[in-house]
């Protein structure tokens, strides 16, 4: 009779060995597939059942969640949604995430195994830890000057400071609110689609995602170049270069929008913008340095995240005598972000030098405690500091006595570069008003801002650039340089 005891426990013993074996399967072996299956809403349950983490912009949540009181329960709330869109995209229970609610989801969300104290028993659990924040390094002040500027129009600006590589502005126009797309309703589908049929495209983030051709502002790589190679060894010297330029080997005359480019020196040309010099100086340059030069500000990289993608700025090195002459002034194949630009503009006023831009300073836990910081950047030399220091002359000249004066800032060094990019068929559309700058204040030891700002539907008269995006880009600078 004990034997028979003895062996019934055992056999129980075994069927319980056998229960826990199986729901460690179905728990820890088998929950991805069980995760990933269309069928199971546990995984979306679980994710919306707490409060989101923020997005902070000065300190302050530009971001928050309400609670619905249904299975879903939590809904993202934006604060000035259409201002800060380009930076914090969308977070919806229905489309996803995008833009820093995408690359910080992890964090956001609390899945980040980082916020756990425990991480083995958080995987255990199945349990999700409350959301941390992400601090943005945008600079209040100057994203709402420039979210302001643009209103009404077509365009994008983007701020940087130029010895870090953080970002302070990063504006596209025409923008949308994310607010309506947080839910999982009919309201949430039919902005989707409204958004998605507007031929404005405002879910396009222009400042990153898209590229122009950078017109006359491409002139601040094209001086490098010639400067850097030794093409152009005195800034004051006549460079030889006709009215009007042909270009090599056609038939096809270029000219210019202003008098006295008819071999004008460096420094006049380059304030008065003058197509011939500049193309005649980057067939002299050759295509090698050119694009070994316009690679060294940044174009040509498919890398790079802040953090998430920025699109490829491009220099073509396919290029016959000709085209290259138009590539030079920012036509042809040339095409660049307003984000590259910027980093054009920020190199000048450090000395030549480059830092890869980046948008997150910091990730915190809940309590506010740091979790990750951004790190230094790389650097990158993408001229010499001699040319860089002739650059910022010629700049300032620009904003002294040349097409940008609506930059000038009193009180401060300004420097800039207008520019009007042609394009469509023909060149028949609407140019492009394009102006980079830097700003440095009067007791600053070093340029606080560097911007770029494009307009797409500037005025046709107004072929400088001049009148429609430096008033923008100036109010951007003194947006931060009134800050302390």
């Amino acid at each position: 009779m004990t034997r028979h005891i003895r062996h019934a426990g055992y056999f129980c013993l075994l069927l319980l060995v056998a229960l826990l074996v199986n729901a460690a399967r179905v728990q820890v072996v088998q929950a991805p597939s069980y995760d990933r299956n269309p069928g199971n809403r546990r995984p979306d349950i679980t994710r919306y059942e707490q409060p989101r983490g923020d997005i902070l912009v000065g300190g302050r949540p530009v971001t928050g969640s309400r609670d619905t009181r249904e299975h879903l329960r939590y809904e993202r709330t934006y604060t000035d949604g259409p201002m800060y869109a380009p930076v914090t995209g969308f977070a919806s229970q229905l489309y996803g995430t995008t833009l820093l609610e995408s690359t910080e989801d992890g964090v956001l969300s609390g899945a980040d195994p980082m916020l756990a104290p425990f991480p083995l028993w958080n995987d255990f659990t199945r349990a999700r830890n409350a959301g941390g924040d992400v601090v943005t390094t945008l600079h209040p002040a100057a994203q709402e000057a420039a979210y302001r500027g643009l209103a009404g129009r077509k365009g994008a600006v983007a701020a940087l400071e130029p010895s870090t590589g953080r970002i302070l502005a990063l504006v596209s126009a025409p923008s949308y609110d994310p607010q309506p797309l947080s839910g999982n309703g009919s309201a949430a589908a039919r902005a989707w689609a409204r958004l998605n049929a507007d031929k404005d495209r405002p879910m396009l983030n222009r400042a990153v995602r898209q590229t122009y051709p950078p017109g006359s502002t491409f002139k601040v790589v094209t001086a490098a170049a010639a400067l850097d190679a030794g093409v152009v060894t005195d800034l004051d010297a006549p460079t030889d270069s006709p009215d009007p330029y042909r270009l090599p080997g056609t038939r096809t005359r270029l000219a210019n929008a202003s008098k006295g480019c008819a071999d004008a020196s460096l420094r006049e040309a380059f304030t008065l913008s003058c197509n011939t010099v500049f193309a005649k100086l980057g067939v002299e340059v050759g295509v090698p340095d050119m694009t070994a030069t316009a690679h060294a500000f940044g174009f040509g990289n498919g890398e790079l995240r802040i953090p998430f993608p920025v699109a490829r700025s491009t220099f073509d090195s396919t290029l016959d005598k000709a085209q290259l002459a138009l590539s030079s002034i920012g036509q042809y194949n040339t095409r660049a972000t307003p984000l590259q630009m910027a980093m054009v503009a920020a190199a000048v006023a450090n000395g030549g030098q480059v830092r890869d831009p980046y948008l997150v300073e910091r990730t915190t836990r809940p309590g506010g405690s740091t979790l990750a910081t951004a790190g230094s950047r790389a650097i990158r030399q993408a001229m010499y500091p001699s040319t860089a220091v002739r650059l910022r002359a010629m700049m300032r000249d620009v904003v002294e006595s040349g097409g940008g004066r609506r930059a000038a800032i009193r009180g401060a060094e300004v420097g800039g570069k207008t520019g009007t990019a042609q394009h469509g068929l023909g060149n028949s559309g609407t140019p492009y008003a394009w102006f980079v700058s830097w700003a440095q204040g009067d007791r600053d030891l070093a340029a606080r801002v560097a911007v770029a700002v494009v307009v797409e539907e500037a005025k046709r008269g107004d072929i400088s650039g001049g009148g429609d995006a430096a008033p923008i880009a100036r109010a951007v600078m003194e947006a931060v340089l009134k800050s302390p």
